[in-house]
């Protein structure tokens, strides 16, 4: 019964939003969240601190598991038609950015986790991700015919990683300054940040795709 009545209140908060932004033509101020009984965990909507970690890492992975639910709901029940559709020669297909955002995390890992200076990968890391982190036409010609679940689970082994070891660090951490980044003086928390709304940039492009798909409804992009 409490789920229900979440479920309610959330339908009511939608409904009274939607009505509010109406005059808003052509913007879309939700996210496509699908239903209650498909949320990911109790409490996504709350960002903050969360158990087991620090509180401003808490905070950074209550903002990664929101942003995430946020694509994997746009993606939801796609085909692998869907996945490899592209819209002209410059495009890239939804199955290649996903893969891109596990291969950005990925990255993003191998320079804070481990210390090592961006780009100095080794060979089988660079075999595995540099066409997805750069996609163009490599990714074009390369990245298709997977099933949805193959870029789900690529995503979830990537995450878990990074779960497992901001664990295993604290606050100092990710307010520690490098003074080296390429956009001048940047802290880890800044790095992490932009790994969350670099999902959802490509969410924002995912949804277009997914708008000009064959037989799609005409989107509100």
């Amino acid at each position: 019964m409490k789920n229900a009545g979440n479920c309610s209140n959330r339908r009511q908060f939608i409904k009274t939003a939607t009505t509010v932004s109406a005059g808003f033509a052509g913007f879309s101020l939700l996210p496509e969240l699908g239903s209650c009984a498909n949320k990911a965990e109790e409490g996504i909507n709350i960002i903050g601190p969360k158990e087991a970690y620090s509180p401003q890492i808490g905070t950074l992975v209550s903002m990664l598991d929101w942003m995430r639910m946020v694509v994997l709901s746009s993606v939801r029940d796609m085909t692998v038609a869907q996945l490899d559709y592209l819209h002209d020669p410059k495009s890239n297909t939804i199955g290649s950015m996903l893969l891109h955002l596990a291969a950005t995390e990925r990255y993003y890992q191998l320079h804070s986790f481990e210390k090592k200076k961006w780009g100095t990968w080794d060979d089988a890391t660079k075999k595995q991700w540099d066409i997805p982190m750069g996609l163009g036409e490599k990714a074009r010609k390369s990245i298709k015919g997977n099933n949805l679940d193959y870029y789900l689970s690529t995503l979830k082994e990537v995450r878990e990683n990074t779960l497992r070891e901001l664990k295993n660090r604290d606050d100092k951490w990710l307010m520690a300054v490098d003074e080296e980044w390429p956009w001048g003086p940047t802290n880890t928390y800044c790095k992490w940040f932009h790994v969350c709304e670099h999902e959802s940039n490509h969410n924002g492009q995912i949804k277009w795709i997914k708008s000009r798909l064959p037989g799609a409804k005409a989107g509100n992009d």
